[in-house]
Order: structure tokens, then C-alpha cells, then sequence
């Protein structure tokens, strides 16, 4: 599966770190312990806003541009997976900045006259089906809006084993259930665009890659841009991502997810550049008829501030008005991209490890607007040294309880059993916030999934740690204690016996002093 929410910024750790710091609070070690924000001084040029940010998130490669009165500055800094240099021609996985090109597929598809925007998608792709007749009434447009009511609550994307293509994807809808009409609310779903992306294999009758190689890529010069259905499909000249954990950069695989449609796209940052200028009308322009091309943009019916592929507004929801944008998070590349209609203005980031691009993003406008970037902050960072502490400090206490288990129970090997079983439920309840913890990450988003212990490897591998010390520090606890009162319970047995047995009896010699022959005892 794949992690790829848009757009991430700092909200989407905002609930995990303040869950943390509530558990930070019951150790009181952190009572002292305070973890100050990493911020950057203020940059003066481009480079340094990079440079800042790589600093922040410890990013071991960043590839950025940006486009300002017809002119493009290309910023390139780092390494990727395989250590070579970042270049503009370097590969990275463009996670959610995909949908973008999902939905001009679409609508390459609508100036042909092969579909209407607002046509049911049963009408297009018959092989859909749902347990719930509303399913009937999505439209394509509901699809790219994501106002059909499909919901993470109903359709855990985030389920492994994941689909490996978009027709597999629609196979495991059969069971699932909408969780509002089609139309009425606007949820942030993944599964949209892998619908629409089948779309366009039916009724092009090519695979999407084909279709946007020969449509959108070859005919805008992206030449080194290719989709892929699965997130973690090996992609030749793109070199694996990279997790960060406590300012550690390490290479990492990336997760296994369903990308087809909704984050399956490889591109450069030559190719991000061409893909901007296109979206601005100033390159392909025969490609797609204006009043189409601006609908993609357009603030969609109860989807505010998202259009098709695209939201209005400036990356990691900053202030800079008049800018359409959209971000993409995988495990192991992030990315944001953004440009204002009216000034031509436009900034595209790619990075090949966890962070907040769209800060940087926000911050690479502001430059060129002439207004100080604003420092970065890092709160993964803040969330990690607060589940290293924690891990640390759980994982000292409960070895202390498992050393001194033959002195604890000592003093109670005359309690009863009941007594006993209370003062050994504490432990229990650290097994069982062990084995929860891990899980946090799906609880803030409403369900319990226990695939989440596999999940973290990528997304927070902390929290397993911490999971795993609770766990495993806490059954040693627990057994070495149950262990102790045994042993003593046995002790105390074998003394209680001894003491109520009879004394042996004392053998006596009776001797005569005149008898010569054997004596007698008696």
C-alpha cells in the first residue's frame, strides 16, 4: 500500500504529535525534556530556502524550480538513492501530483467526445460494482472531485497485500459501501483516481501509461515521465527513497500501495517544469481546448477549494492567494507543486525523502515575491525524540521490574491470589498499550488496523519501537514476576511442611553395667 494523502504538510502529523505529547506528559522525565523546533535563518536566495529546508527535514535530495516572468531558476541539491547527484533529469515518484495528469486524461477524453465529465461511471466501466445501490449515480466528475462518497471508512486503501492495477482495485469495491450520496460531501480518496484511470484504459483501450505517453508526455517534450500502477513497481534510472528518522537518512524501498491513477507517476524536474507551463497555457496549447483546460482548475460543487486534479489553494495552505497547487506523499518521496493564472508565477518541489515540501514550495514564492520565507519546523522531528525518550525510559523501568521480580515478590508470597492478579494487571495494561500504540496512526483517521505494526516501518518506525519495548519488556516483566511468586509459593510449601511434621525419635541404649553379652537398644 502507499501512503500518499494530499496534501500533507504539518496538519498531517498535527493529531499523531499532540497524542504524543499527551504520552510524554506520564513520564517524568519529560517533565525537563523539551525538544525546541529546528528553524532555519532567513535565506536570501533560492538555494539557501533549499538549503534551509534539507537542513530541517535531514532531505537527502531536493529537486525545485521556479518559473517567474517567463524565466525558470532549476535548484538542485543532494543525492538519491543510488548516490549520484540530483540533476534536473533526475527521476523521483510524484506520489498525488498524478492526479493532475489522471484528470487531463479524463479530459482529453471529453474533447474527443468519448465522455462527458458528468456521465455515470457505470456507464463507462461496467465492471464496477458496490454493495450499496447508490454506487449507481457516481459521475466522473464526482470521481475527480472527490465527492462520490467513497470513504477510508468503508475502503481501507491502506490494506495489504495491495492491488498491483486499477482493474484490481475496482474488484475489491464489490463489498464495500458508500458512506454518503454520491455528490454531497467531499472526502479525500485515492481510489477516485484509480477509477478514473480505468476509465480511460476502457474507453481508449490502452493502458493509462500508453495513453499519457502518447497524448500528454510526448506531445509536452516530458520524455522521462512514465505511471505505474503499483507504488512500489521498480522504475529503471529512478534509485529507491530515503525514511529519516532523528535526522538519520536511510534508504528505504518504497511501500507497497495501489497507485495506478492517483500517485503512479515518475517524472523529472525538466519534465515538472514542461507539465507547469502546460497548466498555465503556455506550452501544448493545442493539446486542450482552453475552457477545458480551466475547468480542471475550477473549484468543483461542494468539493471547495478542490477542482479536478488540482485545489485552490497555495501549497501547505499557505497565504499566498491566487495560486492553484496540489501536493503528493509517498513513504519515501514528497513533492508540491502550485502556480497562480493570473501572474504566471509557479513552483514545483520534488523530494526523494519525509517532509513538508509544501512549506518550501510556499517559501520559494515568497521569494520571488520579494517577502521573507518564513522559518521551517519539523514536528516528525518533535514526534520522534519524543518516542525515542519514551521507548528509553519504558524500556529502563521495565527492565528494573524484571531484575528486582524475585524481590517484589517476597514480600507477597502470603497475599492471596485475587491481590496478586491486581498487582500484576498494571503489566498487562502495558502489553496491551504496546501492542495499540503502532496503531495510532489509523485510529486518528477512524479505524483499527492492525497492518498498521508493518505500516510504521515506513511512516513513523518509532512508534513500532516504542511498541515493541511495551510488548516485549512487558511480558519479560510479567513472566520474570509470575516466575517469582512461584518459585516462592514453592519455598513457602516446603517450610510449612517441614514445620508440622512430627521430630524423628531419639534412639536410646539401655546398658546394664554387668550384662557382657549384646546390648539392647530400645
Amino acid at each position: 500500500m502507499a501512503f500518499h494523502v494530499e496534501p500533507p504538510g504539518r496538519a498531517a502529523y498535527g493529531g499523531l504529535v499532540r497524542i504524543l505529547l499527551l504520552l510524554g506528559l506520564l513520564s517524568t522525565l519529560l517533565a525537563s525534556y523539551a525538544v525546541p523546533a529546528v528553524t532555519a535563518d532567513t535565506p536570501t536566495t533560492a538555494s539557501s530556502t533549499v538549503e534551509a529546508y534539507a537542513e530541517t527535514f535531514a532531505t537527502p535530495g531536493i529537486a525545485a524550480a521556479v518559473i517567474s516572468d517567463g524565466d525558470v531558476d532549476l535548484i538542485v541539491r543532494g543525492r538519491d538513492g543510488a548516490g549520484a547527484a540530483i540533476t534536473p533529469e533526475t527521476r523521483f515518484r510524484i506520489a498525488s501530483m498524478s492526479k493532475s495528469m489522471t484528470a487531463t486524461a479524463i479530459m482529453l477524453l471529453v474533447q474527443d467526445g468519448s465522455v462527458e465529465l458528468d456521465d455515470r461511471v457505470i456507464e463507462r466501466l461496467p465492471e464496477f460494482t458496490m454493495a450499496d445501490a447508490r454506487y449507481e449515480h457516481i459521475t466522473i466528475r464526482q470521481l475527480l472531485s472527490h465527492t462520490s462518497g467513497l470513504s477510508l471508512q468503508t475502503n481501507d486503501e491502506f490494506a495489504l497485500p495491495a492491488p498491483r492495477t486499477t482493474r484490481a482495485v475496482i474488484a475489491e469495491l464489490r463489498e464495500r459501501r458508500l458512506v454518503a450520496e454520491p455528490g454531497v460531501r467531499f472526502e479525500y480518496h485515492n481510489t477516485n483516481y484509480s477509477l478514473a484511470a480505468r476509465i480511460v484504459e476502457i474507453v481508449s483501450g490502452q493502458p493509462l501509461d500508453d495513453f499519457l505517453r502518447e497524448r500528454l508526455f510526448v506531445p509536452l517534450g516530458m520524455h522521462d515521465s512514465l505511471s505505474v500502477d503499483a507504488c512500489d513497481r521498480t522504475v529503471d534510472e529512478l534509485a529507491p527513497g530515503f525514511s529519516v528518522v532523528l535526522g538519520l537518512a536511510y534508504v528505504m524501498p518504497e511501500m507497497p500501495g495501489r497507485c495506478g491513477g492517483n500517485g503512479g507517476v515518475v517524472s523529472t524536474l525538466a519534465d515538472m517544469v514542461q507539465w507547469l507551463r502546460f497548466n498555465q497555457g503556455t506550452v501544448g496549447a493545442a493539446l486542450l481546448e482552453r475552457p477545458l483546460l480551466d475547468e480542471l482548475h475550477a473549484v468543483q460543487p461542494n468539493a471547495a477549494p478542490y477542482g479536478l486534479g488540482w485545489q485552490h489553494l497555495a501549497p501547505d495552505g499557505g497565504d499566498a492567494s491566487g495560486f492553484v497547487s496540489h501536493g503528493g506523499t509517498l513513504a519515501t518521496f514528497t513533492g508540491s507543486m502550485a502556480f497562480a493564472p493570473e501572474t504566471g508565477r509557479a513552483v514545483v518541489v520534488l523530494t526523494n525523502g519525509v517532509g513538508s515540501p509544501g512549506e518550501l514550495a510556499q517559501n520559494l514564492i515568497a521569494e520571488s515575491e520579494g517577502v521573507p520565507p518564513k522559518p521551517y519546523e519539523n514536528p516528525l522531528g518533535v514526534a520522534n525524540s519524543i518516542l525515542s525518550v519514551l521507548a528509553a525510559v519504558a524500556l529502563t523501568l521495565l527492565l528494573v521490574t524484571a531484575l528486582r521480580a524475585p524481590r517484589w515478590a517476597a514480600g507477597r508470597r502470603s497475599a492471596r491470589t485475587p491481590r496478586l492478579l491486581l498487582r500484576l494487571f498494571p503489566l498487562i495494561l502495558v502489553i496491551v498499550a504496546g501492542l495499540v500504540i503502532p496503531l495510532t496512526p489509523a485510529l486518528l483517521g477512524g479505524s483499527v488496523n492492525w497492518q498498521y505494526w508493518v505500516i510504521d516501518l515506513w511512516l513513523f518506525p518509532l512508534l513500532d519501537l516504542l511498541g515493541a519495548v511495551l510488548v516485549l519488556g512487558g511480558i519479560s516483566a510479567l513472566v520474570s514476576r509470575i516466575v517469582a511468586l512461584r518459585r516462592g509459593h514453592v519455598l513457602l510449601r516446603r517450610g510449612r511442611q517441614g514445620a508440622s511434621q512430627p521430630a524423628e525419635p531419639v534412639s536410646r541404649t539401655l546398658v546394664s553395667p554387668e550384662a557382657t553379652g549384646p546390648r539392647e537398644s530400645t
